[in-house]
């Protein structure tokens, strides 16, 4: 999409989106400032942890996932590499943190990176690609299948 494309849209000349937003770049940044309000998990019990995670995307994704932000930045870091560079960042200071938090810093370094893997690839292929064998699958379903995946991720060893 273009900046005029954006403006128009908007009802509003292109300048003022260029002057409020500088570029392509940083327009796209201040559209995807994505939180994923991540639960502080430092008290949460290790056995109920990877539930808990699959829960948390799952409840996200389940209540409108056309109109998720984190799931257009997942769209786009496909083939952009600026998205990309953004889905990392966001991943690294939200997720691996939270992760640290209730299994530790050493752990959380090690598996976020593939815990974030599984998540980001249920909502590629539930919510984007809309593969039938996985659309087909109700969020408890899911939520039992893929938990003790992310519990093999996080255990020691």
């Amino acid at each position: 999409m273009t900046i005029r494309a954006v403006a128009a849209d908007a009802g509003i000349d292109p300048s003022m989106v260029m002057r409020y937003f500088g570029n392509k770049a940083q327009l796209f940044d201040a559209a995807l400032n994505i939180d994923l309000h991540l639960p502080d998990l430092t008290g949460i019990p290790a056995d109920q942890l990877p539930r808990m995670l699959v829960r948390l995307f799952l409840d996200r994704w389940e209540n409108d996932p056309t109109d998720d932000a984190l799931l257009v930045l997942l769209r786009s870091a496909v083939t952009n590499d600026h998205a990309a560079a953004r889905m990392r960042e966001i991943f690294a200071a939200q997720v691996a943190p939270t992760l640290a938090a209730a299994v530790g810093q050493e752990l959380a370094a090690k598996r976020a990176g593939l815990v974030s893997a599984q998540l980001l690839g249920l909502g590629l292929t539930r919510y984007l690609l809309r593969l039938p064998a996985v659309t087909a699958l109700s969020p408890q379903e899911i939520e039992d299948t893929l938990t003790p995946a992310i519990r093999a991720l996080l255990e020691l060893g």
